[in-house]
């Protein structure tokens, strides 16, 4: 099944000159959204995570569901001020400011080993953000993945673990 026929691309949002690729097309689509969880599963489990890491807030719907099937645990990955309790921050630089994205602090335990999703990376700052912010909790991460990669912007050359891509876009 090509995945890239279910997702919509939107011209011009949120802002003109951008090209924002859509995957609520695709979760409305029973069978490709089963294909999506069930290749990214597949390309996961032999890297072992104990815990799949869902970054706010599409990543939630692609780690989640992936969890599930893979019968291990899950956890978020928000902006900062989102999570109730004790939490844990990580601030990043983005091309202009900084970020700050944050995780309970009992969401991964020592020596666990963690898969990072989100929905899209494009540059990989803030797929990179959240593989840093596990790793500070003692986490192991052995993979990061999500279902759109904007290779163009060579984010996947930021990552410093295996990652994989469900559909990539050149332009």
């Amino acid at each position: 099944m090509d995945l890239k026929q279910h997702i919509r691309s939107i011209p011009d949002f949120p802002k003109p000159g951008i090209l924002f690729y859509d995957i609520s097309t695709l979760l409305a689509h029973p069978e490709a959204w089963r294909t999506t969880v069930t290749r990214l599963a597949d390309a996961l489990r032999p890297h072992q995570p104990d815990v799949l890491v869902g970054i706010e807030s599409r990543g939630f719907l692609v780690a989640a569901p992936v969890a599930y099937a893979l019968g291990r645990g899950f956890a978020m990955i928000r902006k900062q001020g989102k999570l109730p309790g004790r939490t844990v921050r990580f601030t990043y630089d983005l091309e202009y400011g900084s970020d700050t994205i944050e995780m309970q602090e009992d969401a991964i335990a020592p020596g666990q080993r963690v898969a990072v999703l989100d929905d899209l990376v494009a540059t990989g700052g803030t797929m990179q953000a959240a593989i840093d912010l596990v790793r500070r909790r003692g986490g192991t991460v052995a993979a990061a993945g999500c279902i759109i990669e904007l290779s163009f912007l060579q984010g996947r050359s930021r990552l410093d673990v295996p990652f994989t891509a469900m559909v990539a876009y050149d332009s």
